[in-house]
């Protein structure tokens, strides 16, 4: 059964949360910021978190941040009274996985708790799938209707990594720390000519698009 963790300091809507998430069949435990969340994992699993952005101690920014720095992968899914666009957009470029507006429809909430864990799953198996497109890690192999390809490391592991979070906006220097690792002496140039020739190779798909955020970085998206 997957265990959840929700971080809100609003007492009645983190124990509304609880409520939907356990009729949903999770286990699921409630902190009040991202300090105590963080003492929270330090003691037990948990496959995924539900996290405010304003909270006391520490927000939710920084709790994603933490997460990521200390090498934690787990899914995040924040939840926020912030409709601005750039609060948005420091939201994933913190780290986090999904992003969801107050008020929250709570089952759609469900929908998404349940589709960031089905894709943290396809991610721990090595094994991706969009459409007709499956790309398997061990071999380095992107499969389309049939036909496959083995790619170079580079181009397949920075393929993957935007193709596990669809929608999610990649930095630059994300994609240079995560895939050529932080002592590279490459400078992010190398990821925009990487980010060519996949485009090159997959014009013609019917899955996926790349996107270019312009000063910021790149996403993919379903097509």
């Amino acid at each position: 059964m997957f265990k959840i963790l929700i971080a809100e300091d609003d007492k009645e809507l983190r124990q509304l949360f609880e409520h939907v998430l356990q009729k949903s069949g999770y286990l699921v435990s409630g902190v009040s910021n991202g300090r105590e969340a963080l003492q929270a994992l330090d003691e037990s699993y948990f496959d995924l978190i539900i996290s405010d952005i304003m909270m006391p101690e520490m927000d939710g920014y920084a709790l994603v941040e933490s997460l990521r720095e200390a090498g934690h992968h787990l899914p995040v899914l924040m939840i926020t009274a912030k409709t601005a666009f750039d609060d948005m957009r420091q939201g994933f470029l913190s780290g986090t996985d999904d992003y969801m507006v107050k008020p929250v429809n709570v089952n759609e909430m469900v929908l998404r708790v349940g589709a960031l864990l089905r894709r943290a799953q396809m991610i721990n198996e090595r094994r991706l799938t969009l459409g007709t497109t499956v790309m398997e890690c061990d071999s380095l192999t992107v499969t389309v209707d049939g036909d496959a390809m083995v790619l170079p490391q580079k181009e397949f592991m920075l393929l993957y990594k935007m193709a596990s979070f669809p929608g999610r906006i990649f930095t630059r220097q994300q994609l240079m720390d995560e895939i050529w690792g932080y002592d590279s002496e490459s400078d992010t140039h190398t990821v925009d000519v990487h980010i060519g020739r996949l485009r090159e190779r997959f014009r013609d798909s019917r899955d996926f698009r790349i996107i270019t955020m312009r000063g910021v970085g790149y996403k993919v998206v379903k097509a």
